[in-house]
């Protein structure tokens, strides 16, 4: 499934938007996040995270902080999943391609599984505009395989 807006179901509290891009002759700017956007809460970071063909970074989740994905260069897949006990969306889980042709910011609420793939043949860059500064003591993580979540990676595509 591609991100796109809202032409599909998301978990509660996630949220697809475009993002804008101005292109001219002398190349282009790509939009992230602005502190007038509705999907802004506040910041604690920015980083890039790059994942190489084919290497799958999964899956985690944070219990505090809120991140805000973009991917501006090469292709991920992005797989969602909600466990949160009382989500409205509990069990949902949700598959998107991010990239430069498909550039949307995914915010992700805190409680909700993710990780992405890299599906590009070259390594692929993710940006975060997190709400909290990095602290250990507020991520979960599992390995990809793990049987809690209905998702296999498999071969990206």
């Amino acid at each position: 499934m591609a991100a796109s807006g809202a032409a599909h179901p998301l978990i509660d509290g996630v949220k697809v938007a475009a993002r804008r891009e101005i292109r001219d002759e002398r190349g282009k700017i790509m939009h992230f996040l602005r502190a007038d956007d509705p999907e802004f809460e506040q910041f604690g970071e920015v980083y890039f995270s790059w994942v190489n063909p084919g290497k799958v970074k999964a899956w985690h989740l944070h219990t505090r902080m809120t991140l805000n994905y973009v991917c501006p260069h090469g292709a991920i897949r992005l797989v969602l999943y909600d466990d949160r006990a009382g989500s409205p969306t509990r069990r949902c889980l949700v598959e998107m391609v991010l990239s430069p042709e498909h550039y949307h910011l995914v915010r992700v609420p805190p409680g909700v599984w993710n990780g992405f793939a890299g599906i590009a043949p070259y390594p692929s860059m993710v940006s975060n505009c997190a709400t909290v500064a990095h602290d250990p003591d507020e991520i979960v993580r599992i390995p990809p395989d793990d049987p809690s979540i209905p998702y296999r990676w498999g071969t990206p595509s």
